[in-house]
């Protein structure tokens, strides 16, 4: 009896976790085919919250395949189910069944896993084209003025970014790593010390303003340290931590993007620096965003007045930004992670300190905080964590 109640229990469970999932109803299942049994006449998909729904198709069933970013289906173009493929996204329309495990099909939407990667990638490009990238470091609640720290190889500068009711703006959710899954958000819930991202365009009579369509935030924490130990079969990678030498588990999703940092970078002459840290300047330069970002002014970029340049191309005062810089990186996998590396880990603050989600990770890094950090006073050793204070890398945040 009591195995009875317990397996009840178990499905009741299952059963309110299914129905928690956004993408089904009663009336559909939206999600990405991971399996075609045409002899069955199925389709697995399988929802963004990790649901399995099985499709049952039918000679009724009718297929229509839908443009990304489609509203209606005004454009939609009638498909075969030949044309369905692993990968696609789709709307799988007819009743549910009550546990929300399957769906008979009367009708199928389809984007195709090509024209959604193209999406994909003009997003990416617009983001790189029209976007910037920083930490706030101050906020004016009355103007609804954001001040971002902005650091190129020729110094850090000020950007103020004001936003309005217009303005789309998204958060990234704790121990989320997807720029997909950021929730709708509002000026109330920036920070100091939040990382953003911005859509738009430069003011053209002030380059260190910026005028944004979408802004997208989050609280992030960024860490450095070296390998231990890699077990790719759970994507788990052990770190001691370069600053407070604690370990640390830096957990690697199939989402997280990893990247490896060239020793060669550091022998180029653009990366040399001067007595304050990267391109010259006064000792303590590089501090994101200076004093005058904490009042909501502007901090003038090291090496020269601002020019035109605009978002992701050359940046005012000459150099440019190491966070496109590092976005330009080539991409690995963990297996190319070794120990004995140095890495950096971007995540969200999540809820076990000891435990990070890794939404950025650049291995090979010893040599790009060697670049970051300033100077070592004579007789003084040399600290390898000193690259991440002020640093300004922002790379968190993702791109679509």
């Amino acid at each position: 009896m009591r195995t009875f109640f317990l397996a009840a229990a178990l499905g009741l469970i299952t059963l309110f976790v299914q129905q928690g999932d956004p993408n089904i109803t009663a009336k559909y299942a939206i999600g990405e085919i991971k399996s075609i049994d045409s002899a069955a006449k199925q389709l697995t998909i399988q929802t963004d919250a990790g649901s399995t729904v099985t499709v049952s198709l039918s000679d009724k069933t009718t297929y229509k395949k839908l443009a990304p970013g489609e509203k209606s289906l005004t454009n939609a173009t009638d498909v075969a189910v030949t044309d369905l493929a692993e990968g696609d996204r789709v709307m799988a329309q007819g009743t549910v069944a009550a546990d929300q495990k399957s769906v008979p099909a009367l009708r199928i939407i389809v984007m195709t896993k090509g024209d959604l990667a193209k999406k994909a990638e003009a997003e990416r490009l617009e983001w790189r084209r029209r976007g910037i990238l920083g930490v706030i470091t101050a906020l004016k609640p009355e103007s609804k003025e954001i001040t971002i720290s902005n650091r190129t190889m020729a110094g850090t500068q000020a950007v103020v970014i004001p936003v309005s009711d217009k303005t789309d703006m998204r958060r990234y959710a704790p121990d989320s790593i997807k720029f997909a899954d950021a929730k709708p958000s509002s000026f109330g819930e920036l920070k100091v010390g939040d990382q953003l991202r911005a859509l738009g365009d430069r003011a053209p009579e002030d380059p260190l303003h910026f005028n944004p369509q979408k802004v997208v935030t989050g609280s992030f924490r960024t860490v450095g340290g070296v390998v231990t130990a890699i077990d790719p079969a759970t994507g788990e990678i052990k770190i001691n931590e370069l600053e407070k030498k604690h370990p640390l588990t830096v957990v690697v999703k199939h989402d997280s993007v990893l990247r490896r940092f060239p020793s060669e970078m550091g022998m180029m002459g653009g990366l040399g620096r001067g007595p304050g840290g990267p391109g010259g300047g006064a000792p303590g330069a590089g501090a994101p965003g200076g004093q005058a970002a904490q009042g909501g002014g502007q901090t003038r970029p090291q090496g020269g007045s601002p020019g035109a340049g605009g978002p992701g191309g050359p940046r005012p005062g000459g150099g440019f930004n190491i966070n496109d810089m590092l976005e330009r990186l080539p991409v690995i996998s963990i297996a190319d992670v070794k120990v004995g590396d140095t890495i950096i880990v971007s995540s969200t603050q999540g809820v076990d300190p000891t435990r990070i989600t890794a939404i950025s990770l650049v291995t090979g890094a010893d040599t790009l905080l060697a670049m970051l950090a300033p100077r070592p006073q004579a007789g003084q050793a040399p600290n390898p964590a000193a690259g991440l204070g002020g640093s300004g890398i922002s790379f968190g945040i993702g791109l679509p």
